[in-house]
């Protein structure tokens, strides 16, 4: 990757996106189209179809005629397994274009944007195309005179709606499973960062993927994403976003069908530095890179820095040298460290963020205020605030920006109690040079999952999950594939 380049691909107009529905480009039934606005510098880059809720339902009923008919659950499973694979292989010859593109979009540094978006995704794929032609049903341990057994059939139609800060990753983490065990797929992009999904679906199609199987439709939550939730015709509905919003499709899958419903909601995971730490120096850094890489739009954002008291000024100190060499940046360059804030909106609710901190008590050490104005685009630095008490609003609400809280324990338990004193549990961090400790720390915080002298790097191999009001089920591994199956129990007498 060269930034010659990605120039030339970042100056290239981008044309008008439409739904993609039964295999084809497909305007809003009421010809509108939405801006999309590049948090690069403020600037309409494109537009895309403003669905309407007849939009979902035509994408829905598409989807259900291609799983009824059997174009894709019973097309041999080393089959589907090939055509993921050349889905794989096409996203990663077309990487530099689609990350580009996505930067675009929705602003993360094109450094990451390349390894996490195309690169993450097309693994993904492949991962559990992998698996197409791999998964068995099983045989119950029933007496002679009984043959029990356990088939995993496909769900039918699954419903994805896909957050704007890793549209690519978090999209495959739900379509390679759902897919590869032959379901039917609709999925709801982003407002604020379609782009990519769409691309990523035509890719699919080029790869030999039978038409209906995949659809996209794009426009407002509250329109289409609510005629997703709703729909009599949808089976299971996978969702990345807010808890507000969670709270919501639970509630439309009361109101309709029932439908399965599997959240993966927000964070406000705890990074937590005990003084026997090895490498204090190291453990600044990777705490810095923890919260404020992507300008902190990440859903396991190590966003609460619990360090021991004896040891919190020199280690804050260093984590505040460390982060001041992260500055914002042009997101297409690649010596950028931190890319843009997604919207304005969201800029914003950041900056509101930090003044009911303030109001609370809270110290901001470093940051707190937008930067580039001048770029027309949406920026935000390193943001630190001290004091931060457990019962103070920025200790307990999640931001989804660059802002890192600091807040000290005595002890193991008193860490383990500010670990555990939010709703939330999606990630955790631990860092330490004692065993004993490390693990009485994973077996005692409530998350999905605990990094232990690291943060962040899990691939697709584990799985990713929150508990408490960060939601249930995993994406990832293996076990996501469970989502996307019902067990059938055949019972023959003998």
């Amino acid at each position: 990757m060269d930034q010659k380049a990605i120039d030339e691909i970042s100056t290239q107009e981008v044309p008008a996106f439409k739904h993609l529905i039964d295999g084809k480009d497909v305007p809003a039934s009421s010809g509108a189209a939405m801006d999309v606005i590049t948090p690069v510098d403020g600037s309409v880059l494109t537009t895309i179809a403003h669905g309407t809720a007849e939009d979902m339902n035509a994408a829905i009923a598409s989807a259900r005629a291609a799983f009824n008919d059997g174009r894709w659950r019973h097309m041999a499973p080393a089959m589907r397994k090939r055509i993921m694979h050349k889905w794989a292989d096409l996203i990663e010859q077309h990487a530099l274009e689609l990350a580009v593109l996505g930067v675009r979009d929705n602003g993360t540094e094109i450094s990451m944007a390349i390894k996490a978006e195309p690169g993450s995704a097309a693994a993904t794929i492949r991962y559990y195309g992998e698996t197409a032609d791999k998964s068995y049903g099983e045989i119950a341990p029933t007496p002679n005179t009984v043959l029990g057994m356990i088939h995993h059939q496909p769900v039918g139609v699954v419903g994805a709606i896909i957050p704007w800060n890793f549209p690519m990753m978090i999209g495959a983490w739900k379509l390679g499973p759902a897919l590869a065990v032959g379901n039917s797929v609709v999925v709801k992009p982003p407002e604020t960062a379609s782009l990519t999904l769409i691309r990523m679906a035509q890719l699919a199609l080029e790869a030999g993927m039978p038409e209906g199987v995949l659809n996209v439709v794009t426009g407002d939550g509250a329109v289409v994403g609510e005629a997703l939730a709703l729909s009599m015709d949808v089976d299971v509905l996978a969702f990345t976003g807010s808890g507000g919003t969670g709270r919501r499709l639970l509630q439309y899958s009361a109101q309709s069908n029932l439908k399965r419903v599997y959240l993966e909601l927000g964070g406000k995971s705890p990074h937590i530095v005990f003084n026997d730490t090895k490498d204090l120096g190291q453990a600044a850094k990777v705490v810095a890179g923890g919260i404020f890489r992507n300008s902190g739009q990440v859903c396991v954002a190590g966003s609460r820095l619990l360090v021991q008291k004896d040891i919190q000024k020199d280690f804050v100190e260093a984590v505040a040298h460390a982060s001041a060499n992260m500055q914002p940046g042009n997101p297409l360059q690649l010596t950028t460290q931190i890319g843009a804030i997604n919207s304005a909106r969201q800029l914003e609710q950041n900056l509101q963020a930090l003044r009911t901190t303030q109001s609370e008590g809270g110290n901001i050490i470093l940051g707190g205020t937008p930067s580039l104005r001048e770029t027309g685009g949406f920026y935000m630095g390193p943001t630190i605030v001290d004091g931060v008490k457990p019962t103070d609003t920025l200790f307990q609400k999640e931001v989804f920006g660059p802002v890192l809280t600091v807040t000290t324990f005595e002890d193991e338990a008193d860490a383990i109690q500010l670990a555990n004193a939010t709703d939330y549990g999606l990630a955790a961090g631990v860092w330490t040079s004692d065993l004993s400790r490390a693990h009485r720390m994973i077996a005692a915080i409530e998350a999905g999952v605990v990094h232990v002298n690291t943060f962040g790097g899990p691939d697709v191999t584990v799985p990713l999950g929150g508990v408490g009001q960060s939601g249930n089920g995993s994406d990832k591994s293996l076990h996501a594939i469970e989502k996307y199956v019902n067990l059938k129990t055949a019972w023959i007498q003998l």
